[in-house]
């Protein structure tokens, strides 16, 4: 924890370099030690590369620099580049980066000699004429950097004789997960070669890093990487080292690793990719200063069925290399489709072709084998008709959706692909998104596709927008097979429907958008807002979704830390101003620009869209940002101004570590429990729980009778029996423990594991453990005890309350409760153990079974005998007996049962209940012994009671 804030300390521009250069040095030592970041202050410069250097008459750069930090998928970049105009005439100094399209600049500064000019961010007026010392973002164009996800930013400058001028550009962005990985680029791509060359990024995620990647530089054109294919080691003199939650990569190459890399100084992107710690759960929830962000990626769960249509473009210009790979992409997508997938495909030109005419066809052998001859005649020829395709592909599915008893939770899709603009039938842009939004009608989702330089970008990108869908858009020359495979890849597998997350009314605001129709396999789902009450100690998330057969609600409270939120003294690296950057607040604030941004791109009113930019130039001025509607000036400093130093804005990381706060293994809380949670049980006596000490309360007779049953370890004890009427069936297995000191008995035992099974109307299980539920109903879910949660399914309804009780409801007319014992320092005679109670058993036949479910139809007598030998029978109406006699006695089916008068504890000791007690393992009270209720295994259904229930 203090170690990371040290190192943000370094990066700040008011220390000096040795106090950095030591800092550096002590971090090594305590915490990196295996890392090398040894300052190459001389460098050699071969013969070769001395000669081409002569040869331009372009500013030679000396230094390129990247420093990152990433704090919880946040991304603080500073790009820093020196150039020395070593002539005898002033010449032109270009700095050019590829960003992140994602990306917001935030900051940018440069100095000419002793003149320096800095940044700022204004609002975007009416197109002026360039003014030299003017700056800004270019708007991308086809042909430059948004195909791939990047946008170019472009600053030049004329630099006197023998005088060196500096760059420095601060960006950010929020890392979007992909196939189960983030991925941060940096562009490396100086176009000459640096002396002094260094890229350095730092990773902090209090959640756990995992599977930390750097591959090789990446260059969609392939000049000159010098990368053998398949090789997926680092790029030369990167040194990789992580903790668990801190990882720091460096990139150091040398001159004559670069000449060897890329002659001409375009080396490639420098990537990282990694994942973080996450379980079944509301999430990562994250809390600093008034702002919060919520991250949400479960896993584990079983894939919904698909309903897809591709619709797939065969004019004439696609032909070649582009129909080629959409053909070779196709056919690994065809054999990626699952079994409970539906699927059709439609080519189109000024033609529109249809695979399988008013329907969608089952995943089988024999229709992914046509549909590959299909897709294999496919020839390019005539005009784009992309209104008629869109038109035929929604009116298809929609039929399909219509007409078919398809399952509710299913996900239907389009995904469509074209490498042009509309030339036949409606050519209208704005039609063609009216058209296909009326089509569609929010049924199902639009993902669009784009390759070469000729698509018309912006609609695919709105059409998508409008239809909850993505976009993609590759460059013609790449390798577009793989990169349509690999956004197949990021939505082919949806686990969850109609996600909602909810936060109380009354406690947050400015929530970004909390609805979200899909959930794919691998992505995340981020939502961010700002606390209204910042005095709370708690804040409630809930989740709901759908998942195949199930219906999921998960909840908890989140604790916030009043003291260490807000305590930032001490602090290195936040006494000078420079650390006051809230991530979290600033990852809020990028999420709505871009939620502002979208919606404007939407929008077809005017006044509305207006508005809608008036709120994003708002906020992208509070924070710096450049954006659409926002530019950057340039403007001189003071006379006496001192030039730029590589500084890095490094933001505040008060609540870092123990500081923030994270539902990753985090508990919440006693007395925080909502009421409501505590309402879902219904008391009932009922239950089996403890050593194990078991109850049964008869209402009618208004009294309880109780028993012990002394198991062995490993024992599975039927409770409930009655898998031939209702269907269900209650297992417990048995877990030992030494007797206590001075104690009767050799051993105790406790329940370590509830089995309830249910094959009405259709087989599901249930295995609980104090630690975790499995719910398998042919798709298998894990949950966590200490996570509130609420899963609901056509029959079967479970719900958690953390670290509490789970409820299990069967067809609205059965329910359990199951008690979570935990003991935070347990003796040696105690163990994490559950306890078992019937709340409602009305669906329960009358000839269940089990050592408790026997006795849910029956009643049964006390016989009270008098010291003359006179026989009473007590009525319903004396529930009263006067002292303990050992010649009370209870008739149950015809035996004669001797019983004493005792109290128990229930509920952990919350209520308590007075009982006839059967000595001897229940003897005669029960049907047969202890033994005839022995299960072979946790889901044994059987019974060996068919002659004894006649008794």
């Amino acid at each position: 924890m203090i170690l990371w804030l040290c190192l943000c300390w370094g990066f700040s521009p008011s220390a000096g370099q040795p106090d950095s250069e030591l800092m550096a040095r002590y971090l090594e030592e305590q915490l990196l030690a295996d890392y090398s970041i040894v300052e190459q202050v001389a460098r050699r410069v071969p013969r070769q590369a001395k000669f081409l250097q002569r040869l331009e008459t372009r500013p030679r750069m000396s230094e390129f620099h990247v420093r990152s930090t990433i704090i919880s998928r946040y991304a603080f970049t500073t790009v820093s580049c020196t150039m020395v105009n070593s002539g005898s005439e002033a010449r032109e100094a270009v700095f050019e980066m590829q960003i992140p399209a994602a990306a917001f600049i935030s900051n940018f500064t440069m100095s000419i000699g002793n003149k320096t000019y800095y940044g700022e961010v204004t609002g975007k007026e009416k197109k002026n004429s360039s003014d030299d010392k003017e700056r800004h973002k270019k708007p991308p164009s086809p042909t430059e950097g948004r195909e791939n996800g990047y946008e170019t930013f472009r600053a030049s400058v004329l630099v006197p004789r023998k005088t060196q001028s500096r760059f420095i550009l601060h960006y950010e962005e929020l890392l979007q997960r992909r196939l189960g990985k983030y991925e941060y680029s940096v562009s490396i791509r100086p176009q000459q070669l640096v002396g002094r060359l260094h890229v350095e990024v730092n990773i902090l995620e209090s959640s756990g890093i995992v599977s930390l990647e750097v591959p090789p530089l990446r260059n969609s054109k392939q000049k000159g990487n010098g990368k053998a294919e398949g090789d997926v080691s680092p790029p030369p003199s990167t040194v990789i080292g992580h903790t668990k939650t801190l990882a720091k990569v460096t990139f150091n190459p040398s001159v004559v690793e670069q000449t060897r890399i890329a002659r001409n100084g375009i080396l490639g992107d420098f990537i990282i990719r990694y994942d973080v710690n996450r379980e079944l759960s509301v999430g990562d929830v994250q809390i600093l200063n008034g702002y919060f962000v919520h991250y949400f990626a479960p896993t584990d769960l079983p894939p919904l069925p698909k309903n897809v249509v591709f619709v797939l473009d065969s004019s004439a210009s696609m032909v070649g290399t582009k129909l080629k790979q959409t053909k070779e992409a196709l056919f690994t997508i065809l054999h990626d489709l699952r079994p409970e997938d539906h699927f059709n495909i439609i080519g189109f030109s000024n033609r529109i072709k249809v695979w399988q005419q008013d329907r969608l066809v089952p995943v089988t052998p024999n229709n992914i084998r046509d549909a590959k001859k299909y897709i294999h005649n496919m020839s390019p020829t005539g005009g784009t008709n992309i209104n008629g395709a869109l038109q035929t592909g929604a009116k298809l599915l929609n039929d399909y959706i219509a007409q078919n008893d398809i399952d509710a939770r299913s996900v239907s899709l389009i995904i469509f692909l074209t490498d042009g603009r509309p030339t036949v039938g409606e050519t209208q842009s704005s039609k063609i998104l009216s058209n296909t939004k009326d089509a569609i009608r929010d049924k199902f989702c639009l993902f669009t596709i784009g390759i070469g330089n000729d698509v018309d970008h912006k609609l695919l990108e709105r059409m998508a927008l409008e239809n909850c869908g993505m976009t993609r858009l590759f460059q013609e020359d790449e390798d577009a097979a793989s990169h349509l495979k690999g956004f197949y890849d990021e939505i082919g597998t949806p686990l969850l429907s109609d996600i909602r997350v909810d936060y109380p009314e009354g406690d947050v605001e400015q929530v970004t958008q909390n609805f979200f129709p899909n959930y794919f396999n691998g992505s995340e789902i981020i939502i961010a807002g700002k606390l209204i009450n910042r005095t709370s100690d708690k804040l409630h998330v809930e989740v709901t979704a759908s998942n195949s057969k199930k219906y999921i609600l998960l909840k908890t409270d989140v604790a916030i830390d009043l003291l260490s939120r807000n305590d930032i003294r001490g602090v290195p690296g936040l006494e000078d101003g420079k650390g006051d950057n809230n991530y979290i607040e600033r990852a809020w604030s990028y999420l709505t620009i871009k939620e502002l941004l979208n919606s404007r791109l939407k929008s077809d009113d005017v006044q509305e869209k207006d508005n809608l930019m008036e709120k994003a130039k708002s906020m992208a001025l509070a924070y710096n940002f450049v954006t659409p509607f926002t530019v950057l000036k340039m403007k001189e400093a003071g006379l006496h101004s001192e030039a730029p130093q590589e500084e890095f804005i490094s933001p505040s990381t008060d609540g870092i570590g123990e500081k923030v706060q994270s539902l990753q293994g985090h508990k919440a809380p006693p007395g925080i429990r909502r009421v409501q949670d505590k309402q879902r049980i219904k008391i009932s006596k009922t239950s089996a729980d403890g050593d194990p000490h078991f109850v049964i309360d008869f209402p009618a007779s208004k009294f309880s009778v109780c028993f012990n049953i002394d198991g062995e370890p490993g024992d599975i004890l039927r409770l409930v029996s009655d898998h031939k009427e209702s269907g269900v069936t209650v297992n417990g297995q048995l877990i030992g423990a030494p007797a206590p000191p001075n104690g009767h008995k050799k051993h105790r035992t406790y329940f370590s594991t509830i089995t309830i099974l249910s094959n009405k109307p259709e087989r599901s299980y249930l295995e609980i453990t104090p630690r975790r539920v499995i719910l398998d109903d042919g798709e298998r879910l894990v949950l966590s005890c200490g996570r509130s949660a609420v899963v609901r399914s056509r029959s079967l309804e479970v719900s958690i309350s953390a670290f509490s009780n789970i409820t299990v409801t069967i067809r609205d007319s059965i329910s359990f409760v199951i008690l979570i014992h935990h003991y935070k320092k347990p003796a040696p005679h105690q163990r994490n153990h559950l306890g078992f109670y019937i709340s409602n058993s009305k669906g329960l036949s009358s000839d269940s079974h089990g050592l408790l479910g026997q006795f849910l139809s029956h009643e049964v007598k006390l016989l009270q005998e008098s010291l003359s030998t006179h026989r009473q029978e007590v009525g319903q109406n004396q529930t009263e007996v006067s002292e303990a006699n050992p010649t009370n006695t209870l008739k149950v089916k015809g035996r004669l049962v001797p019983v004493v008068w005792k109290q128990r504890r229930i509920y952990n000791g919350q209520q308590e209940v007075e009982c006839w007690f059967a000595k001897n393992n229940a003897d005669k009270l029960i049907d047969g012994s202890y033994k005839d209720y022995l299960a072979s295994h946790p889901f044994d259904t059987g019974t060996s009671f068919g002659t004894i229930n006649s008794l």
